[in-house]
């Protein structure tokens, strides 16, 4: 963050100071909501959490160096008090720190919203962004109103490109993400049914989403809408705003397109990448087809940034995946392969996956291997999901996935339920109650060459399934 002394940022925020000793004292620390992150001369916001609260935490903060706790009363003890910013809401203050603090930079602000894929094409956008410059962007899936603050916070004056997702889970939320930080150039990748079940339909997540392109400056003042050509519901957004549209994606008139897209035996991605200015062939280092749309997302990003196709194309083939649980892909020394792709799950992600294992399986096979998908609920899918649910388990079996186990209650009924009536017969979809059930059917039936996909939403709980696979490794059936 850049430095801020505390009496500016109680102006910043519209706090009162509490138990400042030097008001003159600066900021220079990162800004945190956990204790255990705290830097000296950093900020420490304590926010309640479902199972704690920060306040209870704010002496420990300040002992660890913290300058100041930001709050919504006072802290610490009367006869030892911790020096706090006090405001009346915490997250909202947090926000108009980052707002500020976005005001005063040079930085280009890039922001990504989408049904799917924000997270993957974020990482990409910032792995070629950082070739040009230096680029600030959120570990993880922080989009939400603290995460976005927090990763902004983290630009400073040296910050050339700050990467931001922005989530939504009703309308006006991108609205108000965007206000934050106002972007430069705006991303939309896709509308799907992520959600749907708080939203309404497609067409109202289209509205949430059009919301970024519709905060953009005009094409005069430097606004540019990166659209997937690809999506008509996207695609059409450029009516919503007053930005210059660049399109990516596979359409013939996309600015920055995919040609003769293939996939290579172990399920990696390849392209010819076709810019305004030049071409260039491409193998991502990640998994599934899925990945093109997303890495086009980036492509045309660092095309309007200054970098060159080629050089876009090298570091698309150099890029690696960076946040965890997401196509993880771990090959055990047994040869069974494990796809932890658990962080969170939508019926278009949830496709996308299988797709992405059915390609992997083609090289499994040849070495007697076997494909599982392991899946569990899709959740925020209102009247939907019994359909969607249904649709997926379908889909497994339309893609010759040789087993499906579905993991959890009702949502995973529909699985199986749906696999079956497919044609899956037997043994081949078998529904279990609970992820250690599942570990103890995968732990007594995997042989080696066996693929494994791990996919549901967060709730769920899935990554111990694949953390168990990896920390019990040889214990496959015949060994």
């Amino acid at each position: 963050m850049i430095a801020l002394s505390l009496a500016e940022i109680t102006g910043l925020v519209g706090g009162q100071p509490y138990d400042i000793p030097d008001p003159g004292l600066t900021v220079t620390g990162p800004v945190v909501i956990d204790s255990r992150e705290v830097r000296p001369g950093g900020l420490f916001a304590a926010l309640p959490g479902e199972r704690v609260d920060g306040h209870d935490f704010a002496a420990a903060a300040v002992a660890a160096g913290a300058a100041a706790v930001l709050a919504t009363r006072p802290v610490g003890t009367p006869d030892r008090p911790v020096p706090a910013v006090v405001v009346d809401d915490v997250t909202a203050a947090l926000g108009a720190l980052a707002r500020a603090v976005t005001a005063r930079l040079g930085t280009t602000v890039v922001a990504l919203t989408g049904s799917a894929g924000k997270t993957g094409t974020k990482d990409l956008t910032a792995q070629l962004l950082s070739r040009l410059g230096p680029t600030v962007w959120p570990p993880g899936s922080l989009n939400n109103e603290i995460g976005l603050p927090l990763t902004a916070l983290r630009a400073d004056e040296g910050t050339r490109h700050l990467v931001l997702e922005m989530g939504a889970r009703g309308l006006g939320h991108i609205r108000y993400l965007a206000g934050l930080t106002p972007p430069r150039i705006g991303v939309v990748l896709n509308v799907g049914t992520a959600h749907i079940g708080e939203f309404g339909g497609r067409e109202a997540i289209a509205a949430a989403k059009g919301e970024l392109v519709e905060a953009l400056p005009e094409a005069a003042d430097g606004g540019v809408a990166v659209l997937n050509a690809d999506d008509p519901l996207v695609r059409a957004m450029a009516d919503r705003t007053k930005a210059r549209t660049v399109l990516f994606g596979e359409a013939a008139d996309a600015d920055v397109r995919a040609a003769d897209v293939a996939l290579t035996g172990q399920g990696r991605p390849r392209f010819t990448l076709h810019t305004p200015t030049g071409c260039g062939d491409v193998t991502l280092r990640l998994y599934g087809e899925h990945h093109v749309s997303n890495a086009l997302a980036a492509a045309a990003v660092a095309h309007e940034l200054g970098m060159p196709a080629q050089e876009i194309a090298t570091a698309l083939s150099e890029a690696d995946q960076l946040s965890r649980w997401r196509m993880e892909v771990t090959e055990r020394s047994d040869g069974v392969t494990v796809v932890n792709d658990a962080y969170n799950a939508n019926p278009d992600s949830v496709r996308a996956a299988l797709r992405a294992l059915a390609a992997m399986g083609e090289a499994a096979s040849a070495r007697g291997g076997r494909t599982w998908a392991v899946l569990g609920p899709m959740a925020e899918l209102g009247e939907e999901s019994p359909a969607e649910h249904d649709a997926v388990g379908r889909l497994a079996v339309r893609l010759n996935v040789s087993r499906l186990v579905a993991v959890g209650g009702q949502e995973a009924a529909w699985l199986d339920t749906g696999a079956r009536n497919e044609g899956s017969w037997g043994e081949e979809s078998v529904h279990v109650s609970d992820v250690r059930a599942a570990v103890g059917l995968l732990r007594s039936e995997l042989r080696p060459g066996d693929v494994v996909l791990v996919k549901a939403s967060r709730a769920a709980g899935l990554e111990r399934v694949a953390q168990a696979l990896l920390a019990g490794e040889g214990e496959v059936a015949g060994r």
